[in-house]
């Protein structure tokens, strides 16, 4: 029994050790602080001419400046065959067409939601005009910062009166990457990897984190930061490949991208996916579709069953969680309101 006492104490620290990490990241709350003020100081400087008049026309890309079909790029065998995973692509065939187009219009801004069917994936775009980026604004859930804390995407849209709203980029499971919500600095751990910055001048560009600390970037007028990606489009080119992929992501998903076509002019996308009516999107054809609505920066945010788009008091997408139709909760949501 002696010489197996080594052995059974490493099995039951290994196995103590496994489960606390697993709580500690998936199970247990930790909040750390409330995340109600925003640094809007950084707009006081801001010239008359960053900020955009606002159209009521609709502000929609025509269809026939999205891409050419490239449905068949990528192979839908990559899928593992579970119940969330499930994509029907009985037809290669896939259409460019919008329809459906709905425009809600304030003296501060402009939203123009259409409905794409490409891919074989129905694609909701919601098309933004803002007199200021200090309308696009991030809430984080039960409006707390902290680990393991998640509301749906449309409860936290009600709570914070948002007329649109995506889920942004989870950033409650991760350890790491730089948090910058509404100006304000919650996480300044870098983590290798690309950020997304929209500053006040309603300009949005993609950094490595290790060029700048959280705060260097607030400094430079960084109004939001997110820590997801990858990023799919930068100076209007394509930045991923055919095979590229989120760690573990399958090929085709339901994704969440935000870009940008020209100052305070953005672009919300969020497509569906894992059922018989819509595969899915991989990466290269998320960047390659925003290309076509001509952005020159694009970035992707959490997919699959994050991902949920919000408009004028419902969700308008089908988030799938566990095989379902059904949203699932996120750490925070970007919106406009």
């Amino acid at each position: 029994m002696k010489k197996h006492l080594w052995a059974i104490c490493y099995t039951a620290v290994l196995i103590a050790f496994t489960t606390f990490l697993a709580l500690d990241t998936f199970v247990i709350s930790k909040s750390y602080a409330a995340a109600t003020d925003m640094n809007t100081e950084m707009f006081s400087g801001l010239s008359d001419s960053s900020k955009a008049t606002v159209s009521t026309e609709s502000v929609t890309q025509s269809e026939e400046s999205l891409p050419e079909d490239n449905s068949g790029a990528l192979s839908s065998d990559e899928s593992d065959g579970s119940a969330d995973d499930f994509v029907d692509k009985s037809s290669d065939t896939a259409s460019v067409s919008a329809s459906d187009a709905h425009t809600y219009s304030t003296d501060n801004y402009t939203i123009s939601l259409t409905e794409y069917d490409q891919y074989d994936t129905k694609i909701y775009v919601a098309d933004i005009m803002l007199s200021s980026a200090q309308y696009l604004k991030t809430a984080l859930a039960n409006d707390t910062y902290g680990k393991n804390i998640t509301e749906k995407t449309s409860e936290m849209a009600q709570e914070n009166n948002a007329v649109l709203a995506i889920n942004g980029d989870y950033y409650g499971v991760q350890e790491s990457g730089y948090v910058i919500r509404n100006g304000i600095v919650y996480r300044n751990t870098a983590k290798g990897c690309e950020v997304l910055c929209i500053y006040a001048d309603g300009t949005m560009d993609i950094v490595s984190d290790s060029e700048y600390s959280a705060d260097e970037l607030v400094e430079k007028g960084v109004w939001q930061a997110f820590t997801f990606g990858p990023s799919l489009v930068e100076n209007s080119s394509v930045t991923v490949g055919v095979n590229d992929e989120v760690g573990k992501a399958k090929a085709s998903n339901p994704r969440t991208a935000i870009g940008m076509i020209d100052a305070n002019h953005f672009v919300f996308v969020v497509s569906d996916g894992r059922t018989s009516e819509s595969a899915g999107l991989s990466l290269y054809e998320l960047a390659t579709f925003m290309q076509g609505l001509g952005v020159k920066t694009a970035y992707n945010l959490d997919g699959g069953g994050s991902s949920t788009m919000y408009f004028n008091g419902s969700v308008v997408n089908n988030p799938t969680t566990g095989g379902s139709i059904k949203e699932r909760g996120v750490s925070d949501i970007v919106y406009i309101g």
